[in-house]
């Protein structure tokens, strides 16, 4: 017998939409190189708790962590991958090994090709990152989500949201491939009957 469950869930940040405020953790780390953290595992989450619930309770959305030997690249949010876009370029980390090769991830790569791109998975340093135009996160649970502001050593850093941003037609493009309101060119979607 072969069983699918379908579970909805509600926005993983309870923000609504709210474009995300990010807050840059220098002292904890989410993955080591050489462990779990390109893989989807529970290990993975409970290093993440200590830095996470200290930046919500300063007001921040989530944590955005850097790497574990130079602590000056960025690796993910507690539970999405990070995109910058400066101009026609979108950068998002290389998965090697202390990143999740996350399946949202690779859909919004994809899709941001198709729609003339220029995609680079690539080391991304802070320094490059508070100069971009917008930030965005995926995940399976969070979709495409907006970043409004990253905080680093106490100076916020804001970029472009709402209304006629890269992240807005990425997310909408993906949710219209899923819901089938977008011609689905990729086969993705697989009909059962």
């Amino acid at each position: 017998m072969f069983l699918t469950y379908a579970s909805p869930v509600g926005n993983y940040f309870k923000q609504d939409k709210t474009p995300l405020s990010l807050y840059v953790e220098e002292e904890e780390v989410r993955a080591f190189s050489g462990g779990v953290g390109g893989v989807k595992s529970v290990s993975n989450y409970g290093p993440v708790l200590k830095a996470l619930v200290r930046a919500k309770s300063l007001g921040f959305s989530d944590v955005l962590y850097l790497d574990s030997v130079n602590k000056k690249y960025l690796e993910e949010v507690s539970a999405a991958n990070i995109f910058t876009l400066k101009g026609n370029v979108i950068s998002t980390p290389p998965t090697s090994g202390t990143i999740l090769p996350g399946i949202t991830r690779k859909s919004i790569i994809e899709i941001a090709r198709g729609l003339g791109f220029q995609v680079e998975e690539r080391s991304i340093s802070v320094h490059e990152l508070t100069e971009a135009d917008e930030v965005f996160c995926t995940g399976t649970a969070v979709g495409v989500a907006a970043v409004g502001s990253v905080t680093y050593r106490g100076t916020r850093f804001e970029f472009k949201v709402g209304e006629n941003t890269v992240c807005q037609a990425l997310g909408t493009t993906l949710v219209g491939i899923q819901t089938g309101l977008i011609e689905d060119k990729k086969e993705w979607i697989i009909n059962i009957h």
